[in-house]
């Protein structure tokens, strides 16, 4: 890439073994279910998750927005972490698209105790009250942790004891799934729905999918045309989603080796305040101590070097994230930037 580019997992290219599969895919109408690309794509993502179908969708928030369209009706609540992707960076897209409430609950970098979701469940024929129609949660989250396979479970337990379903935000699932050593199934098992993403850490150029069960894509896919995402030749790009899921997912512990690696080096400056317990993924949050700058030459800075980072956030926390194009020589290079910033007059 022209930048070191730490922004995010979403700034890759397609590999070489993409762009020929794209250019080569056999393509067909999506909306008619001709395409046999995404046909393939669907299958094989619905199997690596444990569903028994699955839909291709432009994107990440699109899968999360079908998800609650399908699941809930109007005026349904949703229970879900306050600092989740879909109460903080899908536009309020959930009471425009779903026309549902959001009941959120405080988290710690998306650790919750599981009886505070129980807490905010309303059966109810109060006709003051809204009706819990979903519950919605995020592995791996948006923080770079994982919700552990026993806090999943006991979420599953808790869904069907109230008999209320569970959208899984995944658009990390395979990051989940290789920091805590098991497979995407035995998370996706404990949710009635998933959506996983194949542009983030995966190279895929666009797209994301939603598993379920056929029942529940039937009736998304119907919702879908109504959001405007019925495709047509998309084969082109499911061709990359393929290789995405098939390849690309396979060697995501090498963006976590880097990612600690970055976070290793970082605890070296006096600085820098870090928690490298907090490094479970390909994400690296961190903060400066006493060190005073300007929040909006952070990111001018670092571009003048070559390498692509975003400034501090609101709280001064600044994150970094590793993909298939970031190797150790270009962590290295950051550090050397990074010193050179903090000597700046």
């Amino acid at each position: 890439m022209n930048f070191i580019d730490l922004r995010s997992d979403t700034v890759t290219w397609p590999t070489d073994e993409m762009r020929k599969a794209m250019a080569e895919a056999a393509v067909g109408d999506d909306v008619y279910e001709d395409d046999p690309t995404v046909k393939e794509l669907e299958l094989y993502g619905a199997s690596i998750t444990g569903k028994e179908a699955a839909l291709f969708v432009p994107s990440g928030t699109f899968g999360n927005q079908l998800a609650l369209f399908t699941h809930c009706n109007r005026g349904d609540e949703v229970i879900l972490d306050e600092n989740c992707h879909i109460v903080q960076h899908e536009a309020g897209a959930s009471g425009i698209i779903a026309g549902v409430q959001l009941r959120t609950i405080p988290s710690d970098k998306g650790q919750i105790n599981p009886e505070e979701f129980v807490k905010r469940i309303r059966h109810t024929d109060d006709i003051h009250q809204p009706k819990t129609g979903l519950i919605c949660l995020e592995n791996a989250h948006s923080s770079g942790k994982t919700l552990s396979i026993e806090f999943m479970r006991e979420m599953k337990y808790i869904s069907t004891r109230h008999h209320i379903p569970i959208h899984l935000d995944g658009a990390r699932i395979f990051n989940a799934a290789t920091s805590l050593g098991v497979s995407a199934v035995d998370i996706a098992e404990n949710v009635d729905s998933v959506m996983f993403c194949l542009s983030k850490g995966l190279c895929a150029p666009v797209g994301s999918l939603l598993s379920g069960s056929k029942e529940f894509i039937d009736k998304a896919r119907r919702k879908r045309k109504i959001m405007g995402g019925g495709l047509r030749q998309s084969g082109i790009l499911a061709a990359a989603g393929l290789i995405a899921l098939k390849t690309m997912r396979l060697r995501l512990h090498h963006d976590h080796e880097t990612a600690f690696y970055l976070a290793s080096c970082l605890t070296l400056l006096p600085e820098i305040e870090i928690n490298v317990m907090d490094v479970q993924t390909n994400m690296v949050y961190f903060r400066f101590k006493d060190y005073e700058y300007e929040p909006e030459a952070f990111a001018e800075f670092f571009k003048s070097r070559g390498i692509c980072v975003n400034g501090p956030d609101k709280n001064g926390n600044i994150r970094l994230v590793t993909h298939y194009w970031i190797e150790k020589e270009h962590i290295d290079k950051f550090i050397e930037a990074l010193k050179e910033f903090l000597t700046e007059d």
